[in-house]
């Protein structure tokens, strides 16, 4: 005898009988979840020794029993039969054929998944699939970037509203902490535009061009995309890993229980945070930029960086600093934006947490370019 808590639990038992009409399984004992693991083996054995014998359950003997122990004893005659026939139980018990059959129909519901195959008419449904799901994270980023709008905007006009703390170190976080490496990746782009421009430019006698080069393309094009490509891998990945892993302890839950609103907590001061710090960024990465062709214009064509400054001060209009400027609050808002949507999509488990982290950098860094793209025809178009 067994006990649990304070009712004693009899061992089950598990006997076969022959009779003309076939084999009669009789269980004994209580078949419940505390129990039967004894009783697997046999009831195993049971199936692989009676072939196609015809099985009968006779339950008169039985004691308690429960789904767990009505799925162990059900088994012999699930391997018959598409349905347990009323025959086949047989013996007085309160709940035990019931519960046989009703287990028995709740196994027998379970289809087993369809192959999908890879014809033409599966890899239309995929592609249709796939179109739908990106249509609706596009209609629910626009959703999102409207209720942050509005709630910024309440914010500005209540400036009392506004958390200036967690504002001010969100900037830190990502203006002066991703500074360094800003500024490196840029060093290095701007030496590599003026090393591949002098070895080109040079061929033709005009190697003086690089300073030209090197100008217009940090400070309209690479200046800002780097900046904007770093905050989406730095600081857009630590929006969404932060506010996801406060979705999963339901803390925005609570927040939202004491009456705050996490758009105010959580999303506001994350925007205002980008897009203050992206052109301050994108200010810091062309210099960056510049020095670096600089240097190499320096070294390897003897242009003496008096001559670098004053022709790029004379040639390079001030107009293609002002479209790298006019770039930068623009990325940095949608890269909060979607930052901050993929962390409160975020599911109650690490997988998903994880999953959102990587759609959250994939998404700001295919937006950043778009609109790149889409800014470059805009000012092609305005002669800009």
């Amino acid at each position: 005898m067994a006990a649990t808590g304070t009712q004693t639990l009899t061992p089950p038992r598990l006997a076969l009988r022959e009779t003309e009409g076939g084999a009669v399984i009789e269980p004994t004992g209580d078949w419940l979840l505390e129990t039967i693991g004894q009783m697997d083996r046999q009831v195993r054995a049971l199936e692989r020794d009676s072939g196609a014998k015809a099985l009968r359950l006779d339950v008169s003997g039985l004691g308690r029993i429960d789904t767990s122990g009505a799925y162990l004893l059900g088994r012999p005659l699930r391997q018959r039969n598409d349905a347990i026939p009323e025959s086949s139980i047989t013996g007085e018990h309160a709940v035990a054929a019931r519960l046989l059959r009703e287990v028995h129909r709740r196994m027998d519901h379970c289809p087993p998944e369809e192959s999908s195959g890879w014809g033409l008419k599966t890899l239309l449904a995929r592609v249709g699939a796939g179109t739908e799901q990106v249509l609706d994270e596009a209609w629910d980023t626009f959703g999102f970037f409207g209720r942050t709008l509005m709630t910024l905007g309440a914010s500005l006009l209540n400036p009392s509203r506004l958390r200036w703390a967690p504002t001010v170190h969100l900037m830190e976080t990502v203006g002066i902490n991703a500074l360094p490496i800003i500024a490196a990746l840029s060093f290095f782009i701007g030496a590599v535009v003026a090393f591949m421009g002098a070895s080109l430019l040079e061929t033709f006698g005009a190697s003086v061009f690089t300073v030209d080069l090197v100008g217009i393309s940090v400070l309209r094009e690479f200046g800002v995309l780097i900046t904007a490509i770093m905050l989406a891998g730095r600081s857009d990945s630590a929006f969404t890993a932060s506010i996801g892993s406060m979705k999963m302890q339901q803390e925005i839950d609570a927040m939202r229980v004491i009456g705050l609103n996490p758009y105010e907590v959580l999303v506001v001061p994350r925007v205002i945070a980008c897009v203050v710090m992206a052109p301050l960024l994108t200010l810091a990465a062309m210099l960056a930029g510049l020095f670096g062709g600089l240097l190499v214009s320096w070294v390897t064509l003897d242009i003496s960086p008096a001559f670098f400054l004053t022709r790029l001060q004379n040639v390079i209009d001030w107009s293609h600093f002002m479209v790298g400027m006019s770039k930068a609050p623009v990325f940095g808002l949608v890269i909060a934006i979607i930052g901050c949507r993929q962390g409160m999509k975020v599911g109650g488990d690490v997988e998903s947490l994880g999953q959102r982290t990587t759609a959250s950098v994939v998404q700001a860094i295919f937006m950043v370019i778009v609109i790149d793209a889409l800014f470059a025809l805009m000012y092609l178009e305005a002669d800009i």
